[in-house]
């Protein structure tokens, strides 16, 4: 199909790239993440991303498949025929133009193009709208690496002469940050972190964009040369472009993936992402670490979960596929779904579904659901 991907910065990959996004989380088995993951390997261990690797490789992938890339070019309104999307407004350099298409995948972590055409959504917590912190994500460099320290996850900790290192986090970080977090990269001596954070934001709110990147910056801090093992001559060498955004819009859909379907690791007649296997990882809303109903350390399934096709089709709106973090599912439910790994073959399936409604001029729903899933499993997605 004649497809154009159009993409408001000057690389491709979003966190991953712009982001500088540490690793692979969660896990994710088959598909186009699959593959790129192989491509992608940058030393023995496969979960570590190298961003600049990532840039020019997505690049490349794209270029040989023949895609239209739009870069440096921002989406500004929709053009509506009825209930139907029929195309994108999009301001660039080159000014305003019109893209008209057959089917629009919304690929935004925001669901802009979706909020655009109408479609209802929610965000955050149903109690009270709370969503997730943000994060500048950067590296340190000059790392020893023989003494060097990792911290996984919020509970990871070390007990050092001044104290627990994750309390001094909480008792020295400029507030809403307060946890360490560091992963190995693949380069010598260099380590990548996630410690800023910024709390009671909101991820489509340019105003509130803008305040989060401050503050978030105001935290990378000499913290780590203090107290650390090993990093006590690091020095900054890089933060990501962006800031990152864990949550914002969920739209209404034709399903709404929930906890238990995750916890019980359903399997849905009607599948189009499979094998995605990642806990609860819900960032504290209210400060720093996990979320008090988080179940980080209390979730054991092993057994990968499902999505299915009517999660990503929304009910009033037609010519349009939800994508990413913005398909419809709970707060609790969207904490697993949201990371890369599991939405990059979100991104597959809804290319292959909207491929299939230009070919045979059917709705998403329309479709043989055992056809998509025939189609899925040339591409190496089984159930």
């Amino acid at each position: 199909r004649k497809t154009m991907l159009i993409e408001q910065y000057g690389a491709v990959g979003g966190v991953a790239t712009t982001g500088i996004m540490s690793h692979w989380t969660g896990r994710q088995d088959g598909g186009c993440f699959e593959e790129l993951r192989e491509k992608a390997r940058d030393c023995e261990a496969e979960q570590v991303i190298n961003p600049e690797k990532l840039r020019i490789l997505m690049l490349d992938m794209l270029m040989e498949a023949g895609v239209n890339v739009q870069l440096y070019t921002g989406f500004s309104d929709v053009i509506m025929d009825g209930n139907r999307v029929a195309g994108v407004i999009t301001e660039s350099k080159s000014g305003r133009e019109a893209i008209l298409s057959k089917m629009v995948i919304v690929s935004t972590g925001d669901g802009d193009v979706a909020a655009r055409a109408g479609v209802p959504f929610e965000k955050g917590r149903s109690t009270d709208g709370g969503m997730q912190p943000m994060t500048i994500m950067f590296k340190v460099a000059g790392v020893d690496m023989d003494r060097a320290m990792f911290f996984w996850g919020f509970e990871d900790t070390v007990q050092l002469p001044e104290g627990d290192l994750q309390t001094l986090g909480r008792q020295e970080l400029p507030s809403p940050a307060g946890h360490i977090l560091l992963y190995p990269s693949s380069l010598p001596g260099v380590v990548t972190v996630n410690m800023s954070n910024m709390t009671d934001v909101d991820g489509t709110n340019a105003r509130d964009l803008n305040r989060a990147e401050y503050v978030c910056r105001k935290q990378i801090v000499a913290f780590l040369r203090r107290h650390v093992p090993g990093y006590e001559g690091c020095y900054l060498i890089d933060s990501a472009d962006v800031i990152g955004v864990r949550e914002t819009r969920r739209f209404e859909a034709n399903y709404q993936l929930n906890e238990q379907d995750i916890a019980q690791a359903r399997t849905f007649e009607d599948w189009v992402v499979t094998k995605s296997n990642f806990f609860f990882d819900l960032h504290n809303v209210e400060g720093a670490g996990l979320d008090a109903n988080g179940e980080y350390k209390a979730f054991k399934q092993p057994k990968p979960y499902t999505i299915p096709l009517r999660c990503f089709v929304p009910k009033t709106v037609e010519g349009i596929l939800l994508n990413g973090r913005n398909i419809s599912g709970t707060h609790k439910a969207h904490s697993s779904y949201r990371v890369m790994p599991i939405v990059m073959n979100m991104g597959h399936a809804m290319g292959i579904v909207a491929a299939m409604c230009v070919a045979q001029n059917k709705k998403p729903l329309e479709l043989d659901i055992h056809e998509v899933q025939d189609e899925l499993r040339r591409t190496n997605v089984e159930p």
